[in-house]
């Protein structure tokens, strides 16, 4: 989903670096993998083609944050009262 987001915080050594892969437009997503000692993060589409990709050593990594937007929850929705239903009057 649009603004979907993940932070990625990096060892550089003395110092640590924060890296943050967004999705963009709507429709996309970011999902993270680790493979074989590597982090990786993607923004990819609808149909699953990748957009961009940021790859980091495992080792340096001290931090992968994701922070999903918020959704809005079916309870949530205009015009729920939160009242349960009545059941159906006898005829």
């Amino acid at each position: 989903m649009k603004g979907d987001r993940v932070e990625i915080v990096v060892d550089a050594g003395d110092t640590t670096r924060t890296y943050e892969v967004v999705a963009s437009r709507a429709g996309r997503r970011v999902e993270t993998a680790v493979r074989r000692g590597v982090v990786e993060v993607s923004e990819v589409t609808r149909n699953g083609s990748v957009v961009r990709t940021a790859r980091f050593m495992a080792t340096r990594v001290l931090a992968l944050v994701e922070q999903p937007v918020p959704r809005e929850d079916s309870s949530e929705k205009a015009g729920h009262t939160g009242l349960p239903l009545r059941e159906d009057p006898e005829t």
